[in-house]
């Protein structure tokens, strides 16, 4: 971590910068704070990159890929930059902990132990990121993460869904040399036992302080090294033994003969001593003064000033659709174009888990929270009166809710097309993470296709905790953006929604409010 440059912007996407976390040739990456002082890594693109379309598309797919994966090993993406913005940017939980390759570089190989809770670990994280449909076709040292807890897995940022189409050129080389596979090496497609492979090497470097198609101290040539990963067998003195035959059927030049993650992780046991356990004390000692120096930052930093909240407004609610026709939509099977502001209007109910929209009675003390992440948009604005006080709220939101909630809903397939669009199945998926009132605690994700263009009409959004009493809580959506990536609709901010834990595993949407047409009615736990 490192002070920020003259030069430096104060914020990026209403997020306030803190520090520099690291640079290369595709951006750079700040230490960032939402509004309630929670610590997010926000990784940046140059400029001149944000303008090469190509580069765009990946850098989508490099937020669609983190997004997929959602497991205790990785990192949760919390905010990204709207399609068109400049500079492109994508905003994750922070974890103050020194990665493998920078541990490994100053302290040398890990051993006994620590060594072998990694190899758990990471082949735990491998299985989850493949349950994802994801491959991430650049593990290496410097993307594992020593948490306190546990390793982590992280940077996306060359995945690909496993059957997404190829969209590298051929020879193209992707990766990062002495961890890479011999497919990668050569430029073919890369998929899932890649990743083995990768890991396997990022495994014997964590034993051996080297990979294992490198001597000491050694940099050879780009070309000799690629030829030494195709053709010549992997250097593993210094694994332990029990590690060393595993690591070396992972490391074979075939893909198909290399065994899965989860078929290695049933052969060494998916149970031993806790990462948090096993780890040196200098280790733990390096984590806590890494947590000690994000604390203080958050504690000197401010939030940037969030706008006065607006005042109420009366509770009438908005049509669910209302979508602007042009002369061509009232022929049948003409095509029709829906203009922006029309399209952010049919986007607006695609909000929230079941997208709901809700004037919630709001007593007068709650916009003092601000509302939103510094980016302008204040979630308590557009509250309606109430006669009934609310709840005493509380602090944090229950661990009964933390988790993955997912609903579907029947869309409006017999909608007219013109006051109200037709739809298909209307599909939402609420992750709900640990956290108090004014963090963010969550993030919805709502796929809806228009009938007649195939268009996915729905938002995603970042959640703030505004309130949570007993088995009721309240939301705020600070940010909005259209899941699809290449949308040019606006989704709308500063909603508010209710939910209610009727069971231990279903959420239902309070009435307050207008809910979309064809929205679930309940969510369930999917995780």
């Amino acid at each position: 971590m490192e002070s920020l440059r003259p030069g430096d912007p104060p914020e990026i996407g209403g997020y306030r910068l803190l520090a520099r976390l690291g640079e290369g040739g595709m951006g750079e990456v700040f230490l960032a704070r939402t509004a309630s002082g929670r610590p997010l890594a926000l990784k940046t693109v140059h400029r001149e990159l944000s303008r090469d379309p190509a580069f765009v598309d990946r850098f989508a797919r490099e937020i669609r890929a983190n997004d997929r994966v959602r497991s205790a090993w990785t990192v949760s993406v919390v905010d990204f930059s709207a399609p068109g913005a400049s500079p492109q940017w994508l905003a994750t939980e922070y974890v103050a902990a020194p990665s493998l390759g920078e541990w490994v570089h100053r302290h040398g190989p890990l051993t006994g132990p620590a060594l072998w809770s990694l190899t758990r670990e990471l082949l735990a994280a491998l299985a989850a990121v493949r349950a994802a449909g994801v491959v991430h076709r650049d593990i290496k040292p410097g993307n594992v993460l020593l948490g306190r807890e546990r390793p982590f897995l992280i940077d996306f940022g060359i995945a690909r869904a496993v059957h997404d189409p190829r969209h590298t050129r051929t020879g193209a080389v992707i990766g990062t040399p002495g961890f890479l596979a011999p497919e990668q090496a050569t430029g073919a497609v890369a998929e899932a036992p890649a990743d083995v492979f990768s890991l396997a090497a990022v495994l014997v470097y964590a034993a051996t302080g080297r990979s294992p198609f490198l001597a000491d101290g050694e940099e050879p040539a780009l070309p000799g090294l690629l030829y030494r990963i195709v053709h010549d067998e992997p250097a593993l003195d210094g694994v332990p033994d029990g590690l060393r035959s595993l690591l070396g059927e992972c490391l074979a030049k075939t893909p198909r003969e290399r065994p899965t993650a989860e078929e290695v992780l049933a052969r060494i046991g998916a149970v031993g001593e806790a990462w948090s356990a096993a780890v040196p004390p200098s280790l733990a000692a390096e984590v806590t003064h890494r947590e000690a120096g994000l604390a203080r930052a958050l504690a000197e930093s401010q939030p940037l000033p969030v706008p006065a909240p607006m005042p109420p407004v009366p509770p009438t609610p908005p049509p669910a659709f209302a979508v602007t026709p042009t002369p061509a939509a009232a022929l049948p099977g003409a095509p029709r174009r829906v203009p922006r502001a029309a399209g952010a209007a049919a986007a607006a109910v695609l909000v929230m888990a079941a997208t709901l929209v809700i004037k919630m009675p709001w007593n007068g003390n709650e916009g003092g929270n601000g509302g939103g992440n510094g980016d302008g948009n204040g979630g308590g604005a557009g509250a309606g009166a109430s006669s009934a006080p609310p709840s005493a709220p509380s602090a944090a939101i229950p661990q009964s809710w933390v988790g993955t909630w997912t609903g579907t809903g029947p869309g409006t397939p017999d909608a007219d097309g013109f006051t109200r669009a037709r739809t298909g199945e209307f599909s939402v998926k609420v992750t709900l993470n640990p956290g108090s009132v004014g963090d963010l605690v969550g993030r919805q994700v709502s796929d809806v296709k228009e009938v007649a263009s195939g268009r996915n009409l729905g938002c995603t959004e970042a959640l703030e905790l505004r309130q949570t009493s007993g088995d009721r809580s309240v939301f705020a959506a600070v940010t909005s953006h259209p899941t699809d990536p290449a949308a040019t609709f606006d989704c709308p901010k500063g909603n508010l929604y209710v939910l209610t834990l009727a069971e231990p595993d279903r959420l239902t949407l309070e009435t307050e409010g207008a809910q979309s047409a064809g929205a679930p009615g309940t969510l369930t736990r999917s995780r």
